[in-house]
């Protein structure tokens, strides 16, 4: 019984860390940021991807990174291949399958665990979830009518 009232405990009390968009534009590079216009670094961060059914991925993944809005922008189009290779031999049929950018993990953490000397618990009580998830619509460049 006391574990589940601990893990109940912790979910309450996740850390917190950056705000994150998973850009789904194939011709947006994002090298401004879209909320405050503030020209965007190039920057790696340890995102934690949730796989269903209940798999982990630890991707030290280059992202645009704002650091003004601690905004980290990441491309799909960059992620899900990457995905797939990762599991094209050790779990083919996850391939596909609806996934989640959780947050990030520091540097030491990511490589213990692409060592495998983490189980999956032990990497869940390290992940920095985002502050925030944000979704942007891009609007074509162009002249419009005035409104």
């Amino acid at each position: 019984m006391p574990k589940n009232s601990s893990n109940k405990s912790q979910g309450k009390n996740l850390k917190k860390r950056h705000r994150f968009f998973l850009n789904p534009y194939n011709d947006c590079a994002f090298t401004k940021c879209p909320k405050c216009e503030i020209k965007t670094k190039i920057r790696k961060f340890p995102l934690v991807i949730h796989i269903e059914p209940q798999q982990l991925l630890l991707l030290n993944k280059q992202c645009k990174y704002c650091t003004n809005c601690d905004l980290i922008i990441a491309k799909k189009q960059e992620i899900e291949p990457l995905m797939a290779v990762s599991f094209s031999q050790s779990n083919p049929k996850i391939i596909g399958n609806n996934y989640l950018v959780m947050g990030t993990v520091d540097k030491k953490d990511w490589k213990e665990g692409n060592q495998n000397s983490l189980s999956p618990s032990e990497m869940l009580e390290r992940i920095y979830v985002f502050k925030d998830v944000w979704n942007f619509d891009v609007i074509p460049a162009g002249w419009y009518p005035n409104q």
